[in-house]
């Protein structure tokens, strides 16, 4: 009976989930999407989830192990079940695997950590927002001076940019018309968006991936990975277009920050990445929730619009150094990943896949590398005026 109970009082809780849940922590806030699944019921992409809560996650066959803090909870796939602390609790959703994404319900992040860690996990359903509490906030002594030990390139320590290699899994992008056989978008964003990471980290910058292998990442959960603590969110593609009279001889790199699109070729850019969506097969997004107007006002309150439209310019100037094909601009578009990072954000065309002279560029390891470098040395030039903007004493004696 009082299972039955439990699991009405869940049911009731499925009517007013929210469409964002906000995560509060001692590293800041991040943004997690609350999705719809093919049940009509609401769950969250656990990588998105997990690594704003710095937990973890190992799925079997029958099977989804979650580990949050010290506590474990186990979670039988497709059926609305969770063991936890050795006690079997009903559910209103079933945790579930979907084009290699684990989804837990939202009632793990409403009612189940609240209820097993209460001491740590606090959530206002008013606000939608799962507060942290209890965890160690940097010391006074660890604050930034101006005197803090730098960087051989003059950044601080701490800062840390979220990586998106574009599409993958079921995703292919696009097909690569003079890409090798065999090779698609997906492959070209992964491998460059993987030296990149190398290439940063080698230059003492942080990295957060969106994907590491060919697996499929939805579209509206990518830019949560890019929280409060993230500087940057930097989206990987590749262009392709139509077959049309002349299409092959269309080349060159451009990058796309977060606007309304003002030309034709912007707009159809935006809608060919944003129809990915329709591989999200396990899911069915929601409602909208905010709108894009709603959104560009908000950034522009932040000036993330106006960093975002300044790394765009930067990356321009470095990959210019390395392409043999022509910088074809900052530009401006409605990308759907871009508007739930929140943060700086900027979505890079390494060049075009129906172009042979692009595609041979692009899938030789040598020009992939020299991308990634150039790509690195904008991303620390951003992070070095952004710097300066923010610590305007940091020249003084560092």
């Amino acid at each position: 009976m009082i299972g039955f109970l439990i699991l009405l009082a869940a049911l009731g809780s499925l009517d007013s989930a929210p469409q964002v849940v906000t995560i509060a922590g001692a590293k800041g806030e991040a943004r997690v999407p609350v999705r719809i699944d093919q049940t009509g019921a609401p769950v969250i992409a656990a990588p998105v989830l997990l690594s704003a809560l710095d937990g973890s996650a190992t799925v079997n066959e029958a099977w989804a192990e979650v580990s949050v803090g010290r506590e474990s909870f186990r979670f039988l796939l497709g059926a609305p079940l969770c063991l936890c602390s050795n006690r079997l609790q009903p559910l209103a959703a079933a945790a579930s695997v979907a084009r290699d994404t684990l989804y837990l319900p939202f009632q793990f992040v409403a009612e189940i950590l609240p209820a097993h860690l209460g001491s740590r996990y606090r959530y206002d359903g008013r606000r939608a927002r799962l507060t942290v509490t209890g965890a160690p906030e940097r010391p006074a002594s660890a604050q930034v001076s101006p005197r803090e030990t730098r960087l051989p390139n003059g950044l601080r320590p701490g800062h840390s940019v979220t990586i998106d290699p574009g599409h993958g899994g079921v995703d292919p992008g696009n097909p690569g018309v003079f890409f090798p056989r065999g090779t698609r978008e997906k492959d070209v964003t992964l491998q460059v968006g993987l030296l990149l990471r190398n290439e940063l980290k080698r230059r003492g910058v942080g990295v957060q991936m969106t994907r590491t292998s060919d697996t499929l990442i939805a579209l509206g959960d990518r830019g949560s990975y890019c929280t409060e603590s993230c500087d940057l969110f930097v989206s990987l593609h590749v262009n392709s277009l139509a077959r049309r009279r002349g299409y092959t001889d269309i080349r060159g790199f451009e990058t796309y920050f977060l606007a309304e699109a003002r030309t034709e070729d912007a707009a159809r850019v935006a809608q060919m990445e944003n129809e990915a969506v329709r591989f999200e097969a396990g899911t069915t997004a929601g409602p909208a929730g905010v709108g894009l107007d709603f959104i560009l006002k908000d950034l522009q309150l932040n000036e993330h619009l106006r960093e975002s439209a300044r790394a765009a310019e930067l990356v321009q100037q470095r990959l210019k150094t390395v392409h043999t094909g022509e910088s074809r601009g900052v530009k401006q578009a409605g990308f759907m990943v871009l508007t739930t990072a929140r943060r700086p954000a900027i979505l890079i065309e390494l060049g075009y896949s129906t172009n042979p002279e692009d595609g041979r560029f692009l899938t030789s390891y040598a020009s992939q590398r020299a991308i990634a470098s150039a790509l690195a040395d904008a991303i620390v030039e951003y992070l070095l005026e952004y710097q300066r903007k923010t610590s305007p004493m940091v020249g003084s004696g560092g």
